[in-house]
């Protein structure tokens, strides 16, 4: 086998399904939750976790309207930093890649 089969291989072994986080009553602790938790869920557990943040941010922002296109991206972006700081929690993450996406597109926040 070649090396980046044991790679991939390697990774597959490590991820674990979202709910192997939650408490035992079966809730997850989204402000407690690592990058390093969402990097090695599976794909679609990422997926639908980055959501739920986005709906969460959005709540609390008062929006009710969402771009495709930009979510998808900024999902991605939170995915990717995520894996290359698994220490960070996904929170943080998400405050740095929102931050970088409004300074690179010039938008400043209401106060």
């Amino acid at each position: 086998m070649s090396c980046a089969g044991i790679l991939v291989a390697g990774q597959a072994a490590a991820q674990v399904e979202l709910k192997s986080y939650a408490d035992p009553e079966g809730y997850l602790d989204v402000q407690k939750l690592t990058c390093a938790q969402l990097a090695n869920t599976f794909q679609e557990d990422a997926d639908y976790l980055t959501a739920w943040y986005s709906g969460w941010y959005n709540g609390l922002a008062k929006k009710h309207v969402m771009q495709v296109t930009r979510a998808k991206s900024l999902e991605h972006e939170v995915i990717v930093y995520c894996k290359t700081n698994p220490g960070r929690k996904i929170i943080e993450a998400i405050d740095v890649v929102f931050k970088d996406y409004r300074a690179d597109h010039g938008i400043e926040m209401k106060k």
